[in-house]
């Protein structure tokens, strides 16, 4: 007597026998099957059909650097154009290149437009930049995308492996353009997104004054980060430019006082405010408020928010 499991085995057998029956496969379709089995020649595909398909490693892929026995895994899923529905042995003989020739394009206009991370790895340089391959199609990279600096030396990229990101696809004229630097370039904006998160605003840092310009002045507050003091930030005093108590090289104390949109706005004025007030520091406000000129008093009177 048929047990259950025997049962449901009979069915789907039945069940596949009789698709199969209604299905007819000409050369030219693009069909899919599952690997069953793989060597160094050739993979045979389960069709879902009377008989297996095969392909020859050499009609496989375009990519110079395919390997059959590593690219290739028992259980992958693969579409291939049918080149002939009888290869002398019975079984349907296929060409992933051929369908590659057709499918991949959309897959690419679609990596495109999701602005998807691929991993590749460079083959070969030709001028002014390298190749690279995705889904079995040649891609070039330009020497200005390989990094986030231009590379003189492209031949040092050869063999290694870069995430890349498509920017152009066009079927038409076989066009392929790859772009590592534009992957690499938000990645530096995350990790340095990241690092204003951290900031907090209210705590005092040490800093280096980098440009002046009349609005205020940018200071580096290290671990690559800058943030700008406006001009009513610099001094307690009323001033008509930076420039009058500032210069780039100046070690200052700074008070972080926000971080909106990715921006850090800093104080001199509101570090200067949180230190305690020494007795020549008092003196030099007498003599500021007793009339000492701008140019003078005001630039002796900051010296000691720089940290010498």
């Amino acid at each position: 007597m048929m047990d259950k499991d025997e049962k449901t085995e009979s069915m789907k057998d039945y069940e596949r026998e009789l698709e199969a029956s209604f299905r007819t496969i000409c050369e030219g379709d693009v069909i899919k099957g599952t690997v069953i089995d793989v060597t160094d020649e050739e993979v045979t595909l389960d069709l879902r059909y009377y008989t297996q398909g095969v392909i020859k490693s050499e009609d496989l892929s375009e990519d110079p650097d395919f390997s059959i026995l590593d690219d290739i895994k028992i259980g992958d899923e693969i579409e291939a154009t049918v080149i002939k529905t009888d290869d002398g042995n019975g079984n349907i003989l296929l060409s992933k290149k051929e369908a590659n020739a057709i499918l991949a394009w959309d897959v690419l206009k679609q990596y495109m437009s999701e602005k998807r991370n691929l991993d590749v790895k460079v083959i070969q340089t030709v001028k002014s930049g390298a190749i690279a391959y995705v889904e079995g199609i040649r891609g070039f990279i330009p020497a200005s995308q390989l990094d986030i600096s231009y590379v003189e030396d492209t031949d040092s990229f050869v063999n290694r492996k870069l995430t890349v990101r498509i920017t152009e696809v066009n079927e038409g004229s076989q066009k392929l353009i790859l772009s590592a630097k534009e992957v690499l370039k938000e990645k530096l904006q995350e990790e340095h997104d990241h690092k204003i998160a951290m900031l907090i605003p209210g705590s005092i840092v040490e800093g280096v004054v980098e440009s002046l310009q009349t609005f205020g002045a940018f200071v580096d507050i290290g671990d690559g980060l800058s943030g700008l003091v406006h001009i009513s930030q610099i001094s307690e005093y009323r001033i008509k430019k930076p420039s009058e108590v500032l210069k780039v090289g100046d070690k200052v104390r700074v008070k972080i006082l926000n971080t909106n949109d990715g921006k850090i706005s800093l104080s001199i004025k509101a570090a200067a405010e949180e230190m305690p007030v020494t007795e020549d520091e008092s003196k030099e406000a007498q003599m500021y408020s007793s009339g000492e000129s701008i140019g003078t008093g005001l630039g002796e009177l900051l010296k000691n928010l720089k940290l010498n």
